[in-house]
């Protein structure tokens, strides 16, 4: 019967050749094999800080080229609620939008903007008698024809 401390050893060593083959090590001493896997270890770590970078980097870059903005109105009795919402805000958005409201006809009573690395705006009006619709598409249209439709890598120099 093999003693206890033969059975430890043996454990052991099958764990460190395990541990061996994973590193893909060729020590052969016990130190060496626990300094490779040490060094496997860290390259792993660096190599999940890397592709976190990376996905961080990808997902980034993708919400700036499909940031889509979004435009709802809502019909309050006899006026309406025009909500719009981009990622980005660039400038000259809010004068393009405020004269397609114009172009329409529509009648502002009260709007809340925010330009700042977002764009939001928020409208109310009365009297309107304009479809939702052709409210959403004519405001769509004017983000489209604003300097917001350049891709984020055009600058001007």
């Amino acid at each position: 019967m093999m003693s206890r401390e033969r059975k430890k050893a043996a454990a052991l060593h099958e764990k460190l050749q395990i541990l061996r083959s994973i590193t893909h090590s060729h020590a052969l001493s016990n130190t060496s094999i626990i300094t490779d896997a040490s060094e496997y270890i860290k390259e792993l770590k660096q190599k999940v800080v890397r592709l976190n970078k990376e996905i961080a980097c990808a997902e980034a870059a993708a919400l700036r080229q499909n940031s889509i903005p979004t435009v709802t109105v809502e019909t309050l009795g006899h006026g309406f609620l025009i909500n719009v919402f981009s990622d980005k805000s660039c400038p000259g958005l809010l004068v393009s939008i405020l004269e397609a409201f114009d172009e329409l006809g529509l009648n502002v009573l009260e709007a809340t903007a925010s330009c700042d690395d977002t764009f939001r705006l928020e409208a109310v009006g009365g009297d309107n008698q304009v479809d939702e619709h052709v409210i959403k598409q004519t405001v769509l249209q004017a983000i489209s024809n604003s300097n917001c439709s350049e891709s984020s890598g055009d600058q001007e120099g």
